[in-house]
């Protein structure tokens, strides 16, 4: 099933971020023990399952000529284990990435999760959504 929608997370003190249910229950995996973070693009994060990241990895390898992406990407990727509270640590590097704060969203993106600080996704949002019928027309082709 394709994961969708947004919601609203608060981060605590320890840089732990709860994930929703739905979206856990959404990978189609069962239970899950843990998610792969890594970095994503526009200062987001991504989240994927663990067959998630196996295939995310499988298409990286068949892409020759990339070194430099993978070099970073894999670098700062890491496993993160889901508590008992469903919370996931964000290691520090990845928030200073994200310039996370506080408040973040957290957005359900097809085969994967993005986690975005507020006030940045708010930006990204404000300054996408005119172009809204333009980026349709690119993906459906008309």
């Amino acid at each position: 099933m394709a994961l969708t929608g947004t919601y609203e997370r608060s981060i605590d003190a320890k840089s732990r971020v709860a994930i929703p249910k739905r979206l856990l229950q959404d990978f189609g995996e069962g239970d899950l023990e843990s998610l792969f973070i890594a970095p994503g693009t526009e200062r987001s994060l991504v989240l994927y399952s663990p067959a998630g990241f196996d295939a995310l990895a499988q298409k990286l390898a068949e892409r020759s000529g990339h070194q430099n992406f993978l070099r970073l990407f894999y670098s700062k990727a890491e496993r993160a284990d889901l508590d008992g509270q469903g919370r996931i640590r964000i290691p520090e590097r990845l928030f200073e990435f994200a310039g996370l704060s506080k408040d973040a969203y957290l957005l359900g993106i097809q085969d994967h999760i993005e986690v975005w600080d507020r006030a940045i996704w708010d930006e990204y949002v404000a300054r996408t959504t005119p172009r809204f019928d333009e980026l349709a027309a690119e993906v459906f082709g008309q």
